[in-house]
């Protein structure tokens, strides 16, 4: 014999109707494109790999949803709980900590989501090695390559990709 479920909880009050119920509160993938897509390009950066938040913060695509100071999440413009749609036009990446920062407030100005920012900057040469390791390629105007197999390394194969195999770490100009 099973058990029954417990009653569902209800997000809003059924004095709307139940119309407040039936918003949706995590953005659709075509809103997520949408909003990646205005977001600010980080010049000499593939722009499908690499983002600015509203704060200025360099964020990384396959990095949504953790905590570090290149995560980020996609956050409502006006909070979902003060009534903002989950849209594409009220939607924005953030980075992870900045958005948790935010929290349910509204027109937060640029100096104060900067506040809320990691302090870590990333040097170009940092993001070519995030990115390799991230992507196993880097991607940008005048460096591209792709990351070396061990045997390729080690001169047992040599591969036919004619992408040229990155030089990170960096060698350091005497």
């Amino acid at each position: 014999m099973s058990t029954p479920s417990p009653p569902r909880a209800r997000r809003e009050s059924d004095e709307d109707g139940g119309k407040e119920r039936d918003r949706p509160r995590v953005f659709d993938a075509k809103a997520k494109a949408l909003c990646w897509q205005k977001a600010e390009v980080v010049l000499g950066r593939h722009p499908e790999r690499w983002r600015k938040d509203p704060a200025g913060n360099v964020v990384c695509k396959r990095f949504w949803n953790c905590h570090g100071c290149i995560c980020y999440e996609y956050d409502h413009i006006i909070p979902f709980s003060k009534g903002g749609d989950t849209t594409a036009e009220n939607c924005q990446i953030l980075q992870t900590r900045v958005n948790r920062l935010k929290s349910d407030k509204q027109l937060v100005d640029k100096a104060e989501l900067e506040g809320f920012s990691c302090d870590v900057k990333f040097t170009d040469k940092e993001l070519d090695i995030i990115e390799m390791a991230a992507y196993g390629d880097v991607i940008r105007p005048g460096n591209q390559c792709r990351c070396r197999t061990v045997a390729e390394m080690l001169g047992k194969v040599k591969l036919k990709n004619p992408l040229a195999a990155c030089e990170l770490p960096y060698k350091e100009n005497q």
